[in-house]
C-alpha cells in the first residue's frame, strides 16, 4: 500500500501562491506578526489549510516558539516502589492533571546518575534536563549543592515542598506544616493536656523543622515537652514505656508508621486510646483507611501541591510568572485517637 506523503508547510505556501516564511508566520507568529500580513493573504492560507486538512507538525510549532511544550518530573527517591507509592503518588495525579490542562507533556527522569549515598542525582554527565522546557522536583530533602546550581543556572525548575535559600529564593509549593501542627497542639489544650511527647527529629529536611517548629512554637511553656523520642523507627514498646515515665499524656509522632504500632503497643498493655494515651500525627504517608484507625492528623494536599508547582512552572515558561513560594493550608483530621485525659472521678 502507498504511503500517503505529509504536508509540508511548504505545500501550503505552494499552493497559496506565498512564500513559505509567510505560512510560518500565519501559523506560529506572534499576533503582531500576524498584523503584518495582509487580511486577504492570511484568508487565502487558512482557505488551503482547511480544504486540505493540513495538520501543523506539533514538534515544528514548538521548536519555532523556542519549547518542546514538556516538562521534566525529577524524584529524588523512587517515584513509584510499593513503599513510597502513597507518598508520591498524589503529587504525580496533580501534576498530570496540571499538565494536561495546559497542554503540556510530562518526561520523567528515571536514568539520572548515582551519588556517594546512592541517591539520584539530577547533575551527570548523561544529563537530560535540557530534554524538557523546565522541571518539577520532589523529594522528602533535597541534594543542596543541587539545588544551589539550579537556582544559579537558567533552566526553569519549581519545587514540590517549601525549600531554604540556596544562593537565592527556590520557587515552590509546599504545605504549611508549622501553622497545621500548631493547630493541633491547640486542640490537644483544649482536651486538657498540658503533659506532651514529641517522636520524631527536630533537624533535617525542611518539612522536619517545619513540624518541629510549628509544635515547640505552640506550647505556652516549654517545660510542657516532658518527652522528646528524636529517632523514627524505635521499638514501640520503649517508646511508650518512656513516654508514661515522663508523664506523657498525649504524644506528637511525625511518622504514622510509628503511630500505628505504638498504638498497638499501648492497647496490648491495656491502655486506652484517647483516654490513657492520646495519639496524634503529624500528617499521612498511607491510604486512608489502611491502619483500621482514624488517627488526629492532618491532610496534606499533595495533589493541589502538585498541580500548583505546574502550574507556577508552565507560567514561569510562558513569562507569566517569576519566583513563586507559596504554601497550603493542611485541612485538620478530628480523628478519634485524641481526647479528654482520663480522670478518676
Amino acid at each position: 500500500m502507498m504511503a500517503v506523503k505529509r504536508l509540508t508547510q511548504k505545500d501550503i505556501a505552494r499552493l497559496a501562491g506565498v512564500s513559505q516564511a509567510t505560512v510560518s508566520l500565519v501559523l506560529n507568529g506572534t499576533d503582531e506578526d500576524s498584523r503584518r500580513i495582509p487580511e486577504q493573504t492570511r484568508a487565502r492560507i487558512q482557505e488551503v489549510i482547511a480544504r486540505t486538512g493540513y495538520v501543523a507538525d506539533p514538534v515544528a510549532r514548538r521548536m519555532v516558539k523556542g519549547r518542546n511544550n514538556i516538562l521534566g518530573v525529577f524524584t529524588y527517591e523512587p517515584a513509584f516502589p510499593s513503599a513510597q507509592a502513597d507518598f508520591f503518588g498524589p503529587f504525580l495525579f496533580g501534576i498530570e492533571e496540571a499538565a494536561q490542562e495546559r497542554g503540556y507533556d510530562l518526561l520523567l527522569m528515571t536514568a539520572a546518575a548515582r551519588g556517594r549515598d546512592g541517591r539520584k542525582k539530577i547533575f551527570d554527565e548523561t544529563n537530560r534536563l535540557r530534554l524538557a522546557d523546565g522541571c518539577i522536583v520532589l523529594g522528602r530533602s533535597f541534594d543542596q549543592e543541587e539545588l544551589t546550581r539550579l537556582v544559579a543556572g537558567d533552566f526553569p525548575f519549581v519545587a514540590v515542598g517549601r525549600r531554604n535559600d540556596a544562593g537565592g529564593p527556590v520557587p515552590y509549593v509546599g504545605a504549611d506544616y508549622a501553622a497545621a501542627t500548631g493547630d493541633l497542639v491547640t486542640l490537644a489544650y483544649g482536651h486538657g493536656h498540658r503533659a506532651f511527647a514529641y517522636v520524631g527529629p527536630d533537624e533535617g529536611a525542611e518539612s522536619t523543622v517545619d513540624r518541629w517548629r510549628g509544635f515547640s512554637g505552640a506550647l505556652e511553656r516549654p517545660a510542657e515537652l516532658v518527652r522528646h523520642w528524636p529517632e523514627v523507627g524505635s521499638d514501640p514498646q520503649a517508646v511508650l514505656k518512656a513516654v508514661r515515665e515522663a508523664g506523657a499524656t498525649v504524644t506528637f509522632f511525625t511518622e504514622l508508621a510509628d503511630a500505628i504500632p505504638f498504638r498497638r503497643a499501648a492497647i496490648a498493655e491495656g491502655l486506652s486510646v484517647p483516654g490513657d494515651m492520646s495519639v496524634v500525627v503529624l500528617g499521612s504517608h498511607l491510604r486512608p483507611g489502611v491502619t483500621g484507625t482514624n488517627f488526629t492528623a492532618y491532610a496534606i494536599p499533595r495533589e493541589e501541591m502538585g498541580r500548583r508547582a505546574t502550574l507556577a512552572l508552565v507560567d514561569q515558561l510562558e513569562g507569566h510568572g517569576g519566583i513563586e513560594q507559596t504554601l497550603l493550608s493542611c485541612e485538620r483530621v478530628e480523628g478519634e485517637t485524641l481526647g479528654p485525659i482520663k480522670t478518676n472521678e
